[in-house]
């Protein structure tokens, strides 16, 4: 083998390996786990390392607009989670009070959760129709 053949031989597998390493840490960095509150909390100082997303009802009178920030709760049953949201797009018109709301980032130290994306339904568009009302029925009026 010339030396020349070795030094590509070289430089190709370094340009494979960082390939590798770069694809391999960015699925690592992007996972999302979806966690319950309970199970957040159970997951002690292990859940600061974790992209998580989180899912619960929006407790009423507890969204804050503070500035950039908005700070809300989610609860799950009698078990709530203060959540600060910190992203750049706008918050969605239906987080409201009791929405349904799912939020993604990081749980910090200071037992708060850093929301960079929300997600919230308002519940009243996903309700079922009374009985024996169609949809055809609603919008005439009748």
């Amino acid at each position: 083998m010339s030396g020349r053949t070795l030094k590509f031989g070289a430089g190709a597998a370094i340009i494979l390996g960082v390939l590798v390493w770069l694809g391999i840490s960015g699925v690592q960095e992007s996972k999302t786990y979806y966690v319950t509150i309970p199970e957040l909390r159970a997951q002690g100082d292990h859940a600061y390392r974790l992209r998580l997303r989180v899912a619960g009802d929006v407790v009423p009178d507890s969204i804050r607009r503070e500035g950039r920030q908005v700070r809300f709760q989610l609860h799950q049953g009698d078990d709530r989670l203060e959540v600060v949201y910190v992203g750049t797009e706008p918050v969605p018109d239906t987080l409201v009070d009791n929405a349904q709301a799912i939020v993604t980032g990081k749980y910090s130290a200071e037992n708060y959760f850093v929301a960079e994306k929300v997600q919230a339904k308002c519940a009243s568009k996903y309700e079922a129709l009374p009985p024996g009302t169609t949809r055809e029925s609603l919008r005439s009026g009748s």
